[in-house]
């Protein structure tokens, strides 16, 4: 009744799940249930992450000074491991966000809340989205706006190379490799403790036991007990080292690296099409989406380029193909032939 106004609903705020408190409870949850997640500490993971921050800082940058290759370093980083990162836009440069939370209008980011780390503390920052480089990988249609790790796209895999990787070292660390178990005719434990101690090895110890077949009433004692056993675990059979480099495979492809590049037999051409196959189908398109989205917030034309400063082409066919090019030029230009003409009827054109 007047003049009492009428009560507006509450408005619930909920959290979009990709900030910083999402995280601690998703990796409490992966710490209480067991171990789980921690695919990204291993070296075949890391090995690929370094591959993706050192070829992003080494590209070409033209139409702005603000990228730097600490920022791309930072963002290679970032987006292998968490498929997102996300910079504040600063006159003096960009700052890094460690996280952040975003609120959206029909699948389009709006506003973002940022936390900026200090050394002192951070602190959180309420920004626009035309305030904020916002680069991520891996978007599906039902979260266009949140990325996605290589590692969170195969978390079978990432599971099994962390739980063999973490077998093996409990084996190398616990097991009783080298030791052995040697038969020893009747004899008191002072004299066998003795011997025992006799025996120096660098991992295992040698144990000394009675023999079990031998006769109390003084008979011979059976050759075939003196006999040393062997308790080093046997690995073969558990084919640790065959799904090992399964599941090696298995996350290098994930990650855009051929897993021919641990192979120990890598020649230097395999090499390059590593190097190749990775700046084309993986660093390329990310640089490019890089460049479109510093074209949108910064203003300006920006362009990024991996494939030159990486040399990720075949410089001997390129060399061939640049002499062949020229040659057919010359040819067309003595014969009359308009070599436009000529390139369209091939799909060649100047990019």
């Amino acid at each position: 009744m007047w003049p009492f106004k009428r009560k507006q609903p509450d408005i619930e705020t909920r959290s979009s799940g990709t900030g910083y408190t999402s995280q601690l409870m998703a990796a409490r949850a992966a710490y209480i249930t067991g171990t789980d997640g921690v695919g990204e500490l291993t070296g075949t993971v890391q090995g690929c992450v370094s591959l993706w921050e050192n070829g992003l800082s080494l590209a070409d940058v033209d139409g702005t000074d603000m990228i730097t290759p600490f920022h791309l370093q930072l963002a290679g980083r970032s987006l292998a491991l968490r498929g997102e990162a996300v910079f504040a836009i600063r006159d003096d440069g960009l700052v890094p966000c460690s996280d952040w939370d975003l609120s959206t209008r029909y699948t389009r980011p709006t506003a973002y809340r940022v936390g900026i780390a200090d050394t002192g503390g951070g602190r959180s920052e309420t920004l626009l989205a035309s305030e904020v480089l916002h680069l991520r990988i891996g978007a599906n249609m039902g979260l266009p706006y949140t990325g996605s790790s290589p590692l969170r796209r195969a978390r079978l895999t990432a599971g099994m190379l962390q739980a063999i990787e973490t077998a093996l070292h409990e084996v190398y660390s616990e097991a009783p490799i080298g030791s052995s178990v040697v038969p020893f005719p009747e004899a008191p434990d002072t004299d066998m403790n003795a011997i025992a101690r006799g025996f120096r090895g660098m991992r295992g110890r040698v144990l000394v036991r009675e023999s079990v077949n031998v006769t109390a009433a003084g008979g011979p004692a059976p050759q075939t007990d003196f006999k040393p056993h062997d308790v080093t675990p046997d690995l073969q059979k558990a084919m640790l080292t065959q799904s090992l480099d399964a599941a090696r495979a298995s996350i290098e492809m994930a990650f855009g690296v051929l897993p021919g590049l641990h192979n120990p037999a890598t020649t230097g051409p395999m090499v390059r099409e590593v190097q190749r196959h990775l700046a084309q189908w993986t660093l390329q398109p990310i640089a490019v989406m890089i460049a479109q989205e510093a074209s949108e917030k910064l203003a300006s034309g920006v362009t990024l380029d991996v494939m030159r400063p990486l040399q990720a082409f075949d410089v001997g066919g390129r060399a061939r193909a640049l002499a062949a090019v020229v040659q057919t030029l010359a040819l067309a230009k003595e014969s009359g032939v308009d070599p436009e003409k000529a390139m369209k009827l091939v799909d060649w054109s100047e990019t």
